[in-house]
């Protein structure tokens, strides 16, 4: 099939620092172009991918100090995708609500996964202006608040098999956080867990400019206060198998509806249990008393870190295996595509499978389709 993937370009992909939205698309599309399919990705200019590469922008906005507005350069990515839209099967949309007029007219052959959160009160009078969008969901869950838009399916995350390695034992023996300073993902929920139970705790986590006041007024005078706590700050990509396999477990109390959680698959991959509150995605992806432990309250949070030695690593590692592959992620988007009106049995044929893990190869640019844009 000839497939778009259409990033956000807040982040390269895939990211070198936090980003989960950008982080996923790397992977399904490394991963579709693994299983043969033709794919072009439109993204910043510094993304590494094995697929055709669209620059929409120099570098990453984040990381780009002479952007103030994001919004100019996305829509100069959708003026790109339009300029080639017929050359596509489906395009696959992760960019949120921008390209709805744009596709309006081929929303049968359009995909968009929504990778946030939805119980926001504007989004069902916009779907309900765009009802013709086929829309994927990251979790059943994240529908409850949107349940008349025009759902297609749910495709949990998926990670490459080798992506973080198994560890069978958890050498540092310290409880993890790791993803953004904000209270929604609780870290002063995990700094009181840690408190109780009188571990370890090491936090890595972004402080993003909107979360500042509290990251100075709440969370580093908690962090301060305790001994057993450490604030690492923001690690990357190739950080993240030793920070994640050497903890007892991830903590994960969030207290807003997680649309997935990337994070809690990255544990499970390295056979890291997930301590996690009982919200949005939770009960969908850790199989409790299997992977982790779904609490309710800190307290059991508490009781929670007391029971993990009865946790098997190998067997958290093996409920990665059974559900949050890449492999899996990318068959069931595949299959999504030919469901799809528009495509069926119009798509282009596969191409030969190539068997070459095309992640090996990400660090050569793909074929430039378009000049970058100043």
């Amino acid at each position: 099939m000839r497939i778009a993937q259409i990033a956000p370009l807040n982040e390269r992909v895939p990211p070198k620092l936090y980003g989960g939205t950008e982080r996923i698309v790397s992977y399904l599309t490394e991963e579709l172009v693994r299983q043969g399919h033709d794919v072009t990705l439109f993204a910043s200019g510094d993304s590494q991918t094995s697929a055709k590469l669209v620059r929409c922008c120099d570098i990453a906005l984040r990381l780009d100090p002479s952007v103030s507005e994001p919004l100019f350069y996305h829509v100069i990515m959708l003026e790109e995708v339009r300029q080639r839209i017929d050359q596509f099967d489906v395009l696959h949309f992760h960019i949120d609500i921008l390209h709805a007029p744009l596709v309006r007219d081929i929303a049968v052959r359009s995909l968009t996964t929504l990778h946030g959160r939805l119980d926001l009160p504007d989004l069902a009078p916009f779907y309900s202006a765009f009802p013709e969008l086929p829309l994927v969901s990251i979790s059943n869950n994240q529908r409850m608040s949107l349940r008349h838009a025009n759902w297609v399916d749910t495709v949990h995350h998926g990670l490459p098999r080798d992506l973080l390695p198994f560890r069978a034992y958890a050498a540092g023996g310290y409880l993890a956080f790791l993803g953004r300073i904000a209270p929604e993902k609780g870290p002063e929920l995990a700094i009181e867990i840690a408190a109780r139970t009188g571990m370890p705790l090491k936090i890595a986590a972004k402080v993003d400019r909107a979360d500042q006041a509290y990251w100075e007024e709440k969370i580093r005078p908690m962090v301060r206060a305790h001994s057993n706590v450490e604030f690492i700050g923001e690690i990357g990509e190739h950080d993240k198998a030793e920070f994640l396999g050497d903890a007892a477990a991830l903590l994960f109390p969030i207290d807003w509806p997680e649309p997935f959680g990337l994070v809690m698959i990255e544990a499970m991959a390295c056979g890291t249990p997930v301590i996690a509150f009982r919200r949005g995605s939770v009960p969908e992806v850790v199989e409790d008393g299997i992977s982790g432990f779904i609490v309710d309250t800190v307290e059991e949070a508490e009781a929670a870190v007391r029971q993990l030695t009865n946790l098997d690593r190998a067997k958290v590692r093996s409920e990665f295996e059974r559900r949050f592959t890449v492999e899996r992620m990318a068959r069931a988007y595949v299959g999504v595509y030919r469901a799809l009106a528009g495509v069926g049995a119009q798509a282009a044929p596969t191409l030969r499978l190539n068997r070459k893990s095309p992640l090996k190869t990400a660090p050569s640019l793909a074929v430039d389709l378009a000049p970058v844009v100043p």
